[in-house]
């Protein structure tokens, strides 16, 4: 592949950068000044309205996460400078526009961090992983959402014990989440009468119901989305990244091979689609029991194996523990029902390393220390 065509790529991912202030893409903002890529290292020039701005950090995390997603590029380095005045007037005039001419397309505020949480096949704890993982932000005092994209294997409301709440509209006909253990929840498990019907819904509808939840939902501002997608690699997955380009992954899979083998197929659909894979989560790593006596029931190793192979951490182990069955059954999550066993240690510790991984968006924005520095001169002048 020529280097024209990798700067192409580089410059099509980099349209998952949504610079949170104005809500657009950093392209299309005109903030990437430069794009150069020598032996698998790519350069990026990126100008911000002020260089010491307090989401610098984030927009050059979240350029390193979308670049390296790329096969062909083995590092990045961000080169980060501040606008002239014109660069600032015209940034300001195109963020205006696209605001008018080109409203958000969905409720998620572009300040939100959006954690998809994958598997490439069914049974490996991805929708307690996903449940669990929410409650331990919400527990950390982020404000989080849990959507339950698993249309048809929806399992979320039951695991959270909610699964006899119903989503009304509010006066502007927007859909309201329920609220479970200080996390807002959407899933179409909250839609139906009968959670034993069965959903006969084929592609077009399944995305379109993904978009219904990310456009018709009114969202409060988040800090965290945490999204439980459905198995495999198909129309929700791809929805996604069109719907919601600031989206992240952490795949889950379990130790064996055969998983681990699977698992990699979600990670290639998601650097394919420029969503970038922060880590890999391995679910039933080996049972211990009360004697102290540890049991490899799964395997092991796959988990570090995936990881591995991606390039990416693996962001924690969870033991199995009986106690996370019937969490889910009695409707309390395990970090809330069983918060000192080793399951939920270590899914406490996995949403830890999320935050550090992909960090909330700064309360201090930009443009509010411009607010508070014209407010001292006007002040000093008075």
């Amino acid at each position: 592949m020529g280097v024209e065509s990798v700067v192409e790529r580089i410059e099509q991912a980099l349209r998952g950068v949504i610079d949170p202030e104005l809500g657009a893409d950093i392209v299309d903002l005109g903030m990437v000044k430069r794009v150069d890529v020598d032996d698998g290292v790519a350069t990026i020039g990126v100008a911000l309205t002020i260089a010491a701005c307090p989401l610098r950090d984030q927009i050059e995390q979240d350029v390193k996460r979308k670049v390296l997603a790329l096969p062909e590029i083995s590092d990045v380095l961000v080169e980060v400078s501040a606008m002239t005045v014109d660069e600032k007037a015209d940034i300001m005039s195109k963020a205006r526009w696209k605001a008018r001419e080109d409203a958000e397309p969905t409720m998620i505020h572009p300040s939100t961090r959006v954690i998809a949480i994958s598997s490439g096949k069914g049974g490996v704890g991805k929708s307690s992983t996903s449940v669990n993982l929410a409650v331990a932000l919400a527990k950390q005092n982020f404000r989080v959402g849990l959507l339950d994209a698993d249309i048809w294997g929806f399992s979320v409301p039951r695991m959270l014990g909610i699964g006899d709440a119903r989503l009304e509209a509010n006066e502007n006909a927007q859909i309201v989440p329920v609220e479970a253990h200080g996390v807002s929840v959407v899933s179409t498990g909250l839609l139906i009468d009968d959670e034993d019907k069965a959903l006969m819904w084929r592609g077009l509808m399944l995305s379109k119901a993904l978009e219904q939840f990310l456009t018709d939902v009114a969202w409060d501002t988040l800090d965290y989305l945490v999204i439980d997608m459905p198995p495999g690699t198909g129309d929700i997955q791809m929805a996604l990244s069109r719907l919601l380009p600031q989206a992240e992954m952490v795949v889950v899979t379990t130790p064996q091979r055969a998983a681990q083998k699977v698992a990699s197929r979600v990670a290639d659909m998601a650097r394919r689609s420029f969503m970038p894979v922060i880590g890999v989560l391995e679910n039933m790593s080996g049972f211990t029991t009360e004697d102290g006596r540890h049991y490899k029931l799964f395997g092991e190793g796959g988990g570090q194996e995936l990881a591995d192979g991606l390039g990416i951490p693996l962001i924690g182990q969870v033991p199995l523990d009986p106690f996370i069955v019937e969490a889910g059954d009695d409707g309390v999550p395990l970090v809330i029902s069983h918060p000192d066993s080793p399951a939920a240690a270590a899914l406490m510790n996995v949403a830890k390393r999320m935050t550090e991984l992909i960090p909330p968006a700064e309360d201090e924005t930009c443009t509010a220390r411009i607010d508070r520095l014209i407010e001292g001169l006007q002040r000093i002048d008075s």
